[in-house]
């Protein structure tokens, strides 16, 4: 099932004079089939920026981020070759609601900064580009008020753990727990523009996609 999206008036913040450049922020649960609907996506011409790369070049060494990191965790979390230990970092915060907090206070604004100064240069040389911004945390970062429209993919819960599974090679517990700590479908769906459902096969995704880009492309 594909919803289509109620459109946002284009404000024209990152590439003045522009009507046609449109942001598409993309966003979906584990398993859901998120990266592959971006992966469609760029293949059928869109500019995509994966949060989970900018989210890796926020903790390079000699960033502000990866300062105040150390900062507030400790030394302990530096590895022998400079970058940060993530598993180190994560045993700091996993579990502990305060600490996360403080994590996510530190580096989602920096991954924010990166995407929107790669919205703009893109947005500079292409004024019709359409550039979408791939995120699991899109809502939860506040992030959504940089698209334009937001796309969420969906798919049935006891689908997800079986594929996660699969992909992962982790136990239904786990599984389980990474999808109760997330928002649910129904937080995600409320805030969308489009809501694309992938609990049926890959050929009804690039469907609904297709569907997805001809409307978002045609301005």
């Amino acid at each position: 099932m594909l919803e289509w999206p109620r459109r946002n008036s284009y404000d024209a913040r990152f590439a003045e004079g522009s009507t046609r450049l449109r942001v598409v922020g993309l966003t979906g649960g584990i398993a859901s089939g998120k990266s592959t609907a971006a992966t469609l996506l760029g293949e059928l011409g869109a500019h995509i920026i994966d949060a989970d790369v900018l989210g890796h070049q926020v903790y390079n060494p000699g960033t502000s981020a990866f300062q105040t990191v150390v900062k507030t965790f400790g030394e302990d979390i530096v590895a022998d070759d400079g970058t940060i230990d993530r598993r180190a970092l994560g045993s700091k915060v996993f579990g502990n609601g305060d600490a996360l907090t403080r994590l996510t206070d530190i580096v989602w604004p920096e991954i924010r900064r990166l995407a929107e100064l790669e919205i703009r240069k893109v947005g500079d040389e292409n004024p019709n580009a359409v550039i979408v911004l791939e995120a699991a945390v899109l809502l939860e970062a506040g992030w959504d008020n940089i698209a334009d429209e937001i796309w969420v993919v969906v798919v049935d819960p006891e689908i997800a753990i079986e594929r996660a599974m699969q992909r992962d090679g982790a136990d239904r517990e786990a599984i389980e727990a990474r999808i109760n700590s997330q928002l649910s479908n129904d937080e995600r769906t409320a805030k969308a523009h489009l809501v694309i459902d992938n609990s049926k096969d890959q050929a009804t995704l690039v469907s609904q996609i297709n569907a997805a880009w001809k409307q978002v492309s045609s301005g």
